[in-house]
């Protein structure tokens, strides 16, 4: 099918990285907690450089999200920063603020420059501008049709890399540029700190023109309606599509998810690339689609891809939507007589039914667990919870593993 396509991957933490690395991801990207629009990713510098370190030695990219619209106040620290990253040879730093990417030009000069989707790219007429003013990669806006996006693709400077999201959360606002957090919770989400006041449940109320200010209710449940909230984004039907457009690059969103849930994701958009590269006529998508429902999300959309006029894409239930699986656990390490040390996420039991998420696998290698060991006596024990931090267990797993395997567990 011609070049190979990036399949690029959220990083939440330098353990977030590996797991996503070891599942299949050509590059992740990641950002610092003050500077990016996920202060609440828990990584910090050290972790940065170990992820590109990391990244480099297997062959694989690490990109930098720098993607605040930035206050004249923070230009000290942004350019403090972006020397940083220069000096850690990240792959790319992604900016939104003209102002940030003069800043990234100069004291970030070896670094490739990629305009977020923040910015609001949406014409081949934008990607010219930021093309002249050093930007090697432009992340699509995502309330792009799929007539546009090859649209942009056939009018784009030819040596300009078009990166798009596939999969993860919508934003009510434009592209995430939405204010309501800020006016609702005082946390602005153009400056990181979203609280994403879009998910809340909210009580309506109708008025009656001839009786102002007296308010009657308009129920959805006994928990109000969540008016504002999407579902998110899923594009595994349209991968062909979109690969046969010469998209360069495509990403995942989900930075603050659980590793489970990175595992489960780029595992599934990896062997589905795979298997269109290889054998395109005979795409299922909907085997694909059937491992990424497990995944603890909200409904899936297709948003705007296929029609501009489409209007499913909100959830006014707030429920979670196919919850019927749970982070089990991950592999530590491989024991004697298919013994495995697990850090546990949920709680597993005796009897319980666990999938193991294998790379480069697509079917999941199911099991139950048939007996469970405590990690510090050796005693055998029934059950296990979380809690405490990194709480590890032994069981006994009929299978080869390796370290970072995710465990799934199907709930009762």
């Amino acid at each position: 099918m011609g070049k190979k396509i990036e399949l690029l991957a959220p990083a939440g933490s330098f353990e977030k990285a590996k797991v996503a690395f070891l599942y299949g991801a050509d590059a992740v990207y990641c950002g610092t907690p003050k500077l990016s629009l996920r202060s609440r990713s828990s990584v910090t510098e050290e972790d940065l450089v170990k992820t590109v370190q990391y990244a480099h030695s297997i062959g694989k990219k690490v990109y930098v999200a720098v993607n605040i619209f930035a206050w004249d106040e923070t230009y000290e620290e942004i350019k403090v920063q972006a020397q940083m990253l220069n000096e850690i040879k990240v792959d790319g730093i992604i900016v939104s603020d003209g102002g940030v990417v003069d800043l990234v030009k100069q004291y970030a000069s070896d670094c490739e420059i990629h305009i977020s989707t923040q910015a609001n790219t949406v014409s081949y007429h934008t990607c010219h501008f930021w093309h002249k003013n050093g930007a090697k990669r432009v992340i699509l806006g995502r309330e792009l049709n799929k007539a546009q996006i090859k649209e942009i693709m056939e009018h784009k400077p030819a040596d300009l890399s078009i990166e798009m999201f596939v999969h993860g959360a919508l934003c009510f606002g434009y592209s995430g540029r939405c204010f309501l957090s800020e006016f609702l919770a005082g946390r602005s989400g153009n400056l990181g700190d979203c609280a994403q006041t879009c998910r809340w449940a909210f009580n309506l109320y109708a008025e009656d023109r001839n009786r102002p200010g007296e308010l009657l209710p308009i129920e959805d449940d006994e928990n109000g309606t969540y008016i504002f909230s999407s579902k998110d984004l899923c594009l595994i039907r349209e991968l062909p599509e979109i690969m046969a457009m010469g998209v360069d690059s495509l990403k995942i969103e989900g930075r603050l998810k659980t590793e489970y849930y990175v595992a489960s994701v780029v595992n599934t958009y990896r062997q589905a690339i795979d298997n269109i590269e290889q054998n395109p006529e005979n795409y299922d998508y909907e085997i694909y689609l059937k491992e990424l429902e497990k995944t603890k999300t909200r409904g899936l959309t297709t948003f705007y891809f296929n029609d501009r006029n489409n209007t499913d894409f909100q959830d006014y239930s707030g429920r979670q939507y196919n919850a019927e699986y749970e982070f089990g656990g991950k592999v530590i390490e491989q024991l004697e007589d298919e013994k495995v040390l697990i850090e546990i996420r949920n709680k597993l039991s005796v009897g319980d039914n666990l999938e193991l998420l294998v790379p480069g696998q697509i079917q999941p290698a199911q099991f139950t667990i048939d007996a469970l060991w405590n990690d510090e006596t050796g005693e055998k024990i029934d059950t296990v919870n979380p809690g405490k931090a990194e709480q590890k267990v032994i069981l006994r797993i009929p299978n080869e593993v390796a370290e970072g395997w995710i465990l799934r567990r199907k709930k009762n």
